[in-house]
């Protein structure tokens, strides 16, 4: 069996990490795999805000917390300590299923790496509301970005769980 394939088998969706930061050569890595996601007509229309700043990443969490319906001090991060964010241009038609792909090519990536990783959801929701649109002001990022998802990255407190068995009618054949 093929590196690749191992690896697609082989991601878990981690919900516990260890505090340690991820080196920034690790990150470059997972986030590089990311810029190489297909793309509708190879327009390249998501965008990747990675985030180790401590403050930063407790702001989103807190925010993400809120729109999820939870108290601040619950963290939809896990612990992890990276969050990279996925946006993606809603002048392209595709930029839905584009940043998807991003989000496909980080955990992949991630696992390669040794890192355990989560899509994250309610991005949509933060970079809608004041807090995501400073954000971006801050950052000056200028355009109309929808947030696709949020991929935290860190190392897995706990070895991975086995994978569910697959469901049946997964895949019809047509020959």
């Amino acid at each position: 069996m093929s590196e690749t394939m191992q690896t697609i088998l082989n991601r878990r969706s981690v919900r516990s990490y260890k505090p340690d930061m991820v080196p920034k050569e690790l990150i470059e890595q997972v986030v590089k795999a990311g810029t190489y996601a297909a793309t509708g007509m190879g327009n390249q229309s998501p965008i990747i805000i990675a985030v180790t700043d401590r403050s930063l990443r407790d702001r989103l969490a807190k925010a993400n917390a809120a729109f999820m319906g939870q108290s601040e001090d619950f963290d939809p991060f896990y612990g992890a300590p990276v969050v990279l964010i996925v946006l993606a241009d809603k002048a392209y038609p595709t930029y839905i299923y584009d940043g998807s792909l991003v989000m496909g090519n980080l955990m992949l990536a991630a696992t390669e790496a040794g890192l355990g990783s989560c899509w994250i959801h309610r991005a949509k929701e933060e970079f809608e509301s004041e807090i995501g649109k400073e954000i971006l002001k801050d950052l000056g990022i200028e355009g109309d970005y929808e947030g696709i998802g949020h991929c935290i990255l860190g190392y897995a407190k706990d070895a991975p769980a086995e994978a569910a068995p697959r469901k049946e009618n997964y895949v019809y054949y047509v020959e």
